[in-house]
């Protein structure tokens, strides 16, 4: 059996578009396979004109596209900028827990963990 790299998912809002790029290059340069947000729904959306049921569709779906990204990781590396946990990032981090994945943060929090991106002992 060979051994390979660890497999990371980046959450958090996509608000914070620098810090999924500062994060997917800090964790490639630790050896680490990297899965991130395909798009963003905020900057992204010029790319459809629909409707606002069209855009939640598209929201809808591309939340579960990231839980199947989940699915491949081994952990889940949560961008809390400021402390910042929304609602969908919120339920990633649920979702990783339920099924036994390693959950890191990018800032110590009380309330969503105390474990830093370097720290992979946790």
């Amino acid at each position: 059996m060979t051994n390979r790299p660890t497999i990371v998912c980046l959450c958090g809002s996509t608000r914070f578009g620098e810090a999924f790029q500062e994060a997917n290059l800090r964790e490639t340069l630790a050896g680490r396979i990297v899965l991130s947000i395909g798009c963003d729904t905020k900057s992204d959306s010029e790319l459809w004109s629909g409707s606002p049921e069209e855009a939640a569709q598209i929201k809808a779906a591309l939340d579960e596209l990231h839980k199947r990204k989940i699915d491949l990781a081994d952990e889940i590396l949560v961008l809390n900028v400021g402390g910042y946990v929304g609602e969908s990032t919120r339920s990633e981090i649920a979702y990783a827990e339920q099924h036994g994945k390693y959950v890191r943060y990018l800032e110590a929090t009380g309330l969503y963990g105390t474990v830093l991106v370097g720290d992979t002992d946790g």
